[in-house]
């Protein structure tokens, strides 16, 4: 810097050691004629020598990229543009002393040019302003948005044009980045299908947090999903912006859609069922449905439903209802249970009651079923009439037939035939009992594998191929202290 700068040049040093914004002032040929604090703040000097005497001294000492991180050739430098008479107005650089390759400072310049006279240029400023926090604000907000892989939008908000939008949103709408690029969101027509689109467009419009709401998204085929959105204001893209976010609500509301005509095809199933069956709360055992086999068997209508059995009158007093509600509770189910209905009219039903626990609606209930044994059980008591007629002068027949007959008219009270052993016996009685091999074992002291070839015996014994088929067959003689 000369040691006796002429009164205009000395005028403008007073001036730019009071800007905010940093300057360096050069003349025509390139001399660095001096530089106020802030630009040697910007550039991490003390004194204007550490810029270098001339454009050349400092394009050798620092070393600029652009924008986009592309090293900028010395004559792309502002101080050689300034020198050429290039302009640029505003224009973004990152600087880092000659030798780095990490940039310390980013900086957005702007060209001034003065003259005294009206004529040629006398001096030649370089107008600094340090936006290193905003563009590293913008860096990590670019490098999320780009990451993040929820859709997203960014909308200036000065002209509501997409300013752009991330790869999720791409990915999801089939579009290309130029396709919305500069492109209007309300007429592009992207968001359909609201609930008040008015108060969203004036939300927008005004630069307002937009609140989750549900939209119609175009999509590049010209077709829509269903995705839920919200609109947040953000201050870190240079500008005033808006980021919307979508969530893709589609295949939540195919699966509703599947699943809905899912349940209408269960309740079809469950309406046309030739087996009995009402469905109730778990909570409360009212009634929530019956089909139309259950209104046909009980004479009661759909008026039944909101009812319990006990409001309805269902169950006869013979019935062990108490037993029947324990099964279910201790075990989440019921098969084969004995039950004597009551109809509408008085008249009286043997049943065989099933239950099963289920989930309607996210609620528990409990899915009933009713099978009609009255006319079997009727010809029971009359073949254990019959049975009993004969067994009066029974002295012409035989031992083994006489305890077959007497099985057959008492079923529950009858010893098994002799031809079980009595271990065998024992093991059937804790089978009827759902004593499984192990249990057994340690109950009578035996090996797994003693147990094991008494059930294969018993199996040959009662004509069965399966533990089920022991049960079924043990209590209907009477076996186990469990029976139903």
């Amino acid at each position: 810097m000369p040691s006796h700068p002429a009164p205009g040049l000395r005028h403008l040093e007073q001036l730019m050691a009071q800007l905010m914004d940093g300057v360096i002032l050069l003349d025509p040929t390139g001399t660095i004629l001096g530089a106020n604090p802030a630009a040697l703040r910007m550039h991490g000097l003390d004194d204007a020598a550490g810029l270098g005497s001339t454009a050349e001294d400092y394009a050798g000492r620092f070393s600029l990229r652009a924008a986009d991180g592309r090293p900028l050739r010395h004559r792309d430098y502002p101080l050689f543009r300034l020198l050429a008479g290039e302009p640029f107005p505003d224009e973004i650089v990152q600087v880092a002393p000659a030798g780095e390759d990490e940039a310390r400072w980013v900086h957005q310049v702007r060209d001034v040019i003065m003259d005294e006279d009206g004529g040629e240029a006398d001096y030649l400023a370089l107008v600094i302003s340090d936006v290193s926090a905003r563009f590293d604000a913008e860096t990590r907000f670019n490098a999320m948005f780009q990451a993040n892989p929820a859709p997203a939008l960014v909308l200036g908000l000065a002209d509501l044009r997409i300013a752009r939008a991330n790869p999720g949103f791409l990915a999801l709408t089939g579009f290309a980045g130029e396709q919305l690029h500069g492109r209007s969101l309300f007429a592009l027509d992207l968001l359909g299908g609201l609930a008040d689109p008015a108060d969203v467009r004036r939300r927008i419009a005004a630069g307002e947090i937009v609140p989750q709401a549900e939209a119609d998204l175009l999509v590049a085929d010209g077709s829509r999903r269903l995705v839920l959105f919200a609109g947040q204001p953000i201050d870190v893209t240079g500008e005033d912006a808006l980021l919307l976010t979508f969530a893709d609500l589609e295949p939540r509301h195919r699966a509703e859609a599947a699943l809905a005509a899912s349940e209408r095809h269960l309740v079809a199933v469950f309406e046309m069922a030739p087996v009995a069956m009402a469905i109730t709360r778990d909570a409360d055992r009212r009634i929530s449905r019956v089909n139309a086999a259950f209104r046909e068997l009980t004479g009661h209508d759909a008026a039944a439903a909101t009812h319990t059995f006990e409001d309805l009158g269902l169950w006869d007093d013979d019935t062990p209802r108490a037993a029947l509600d324990a099964a279910i509770v201790d075990r989440g189910r019921l098969r084969a249970g004995e039950a004597r209905l009551r109809q509408r009219d008085g008249g009286a039903i043997d049943c065989l009651v099933a239950a099963e626990t289920i989930d309607v609606d996210g609620a528990a209930c409990i899915l009933w079923a009713f099978e009609d044994v009255t006319e079997r059980r009727r010809t029971e008591t009359e073949l254990a009439g019959a049975i009993d007629e004969v067994m009066k002068d029974a002295s012409w027949l035989s031992r083994s037939i006489l305890d077959k007959l007497a099985t057959l008219r008492r079923p529950q009270t009858q010893a098994p035939p002799s031809d079980l052993t009595p271990r065998e016996r024992e093991i059937l009685d804790l089978i009827c009992d759902d004593l499984d091999d192990a249990a057994i074992a340690a109950r009578l002291s035996l090996s797994r594998n003693t147990v094991r070839n008494h059930v294969a015996s018993i199996y040959a014994k009662t004509g069965v191929n399966r533990r089920s088929g022991a049960v079924v067959w043990g209590r209907e003689r009477g076996m186990g202290s469990r029976r139903a």
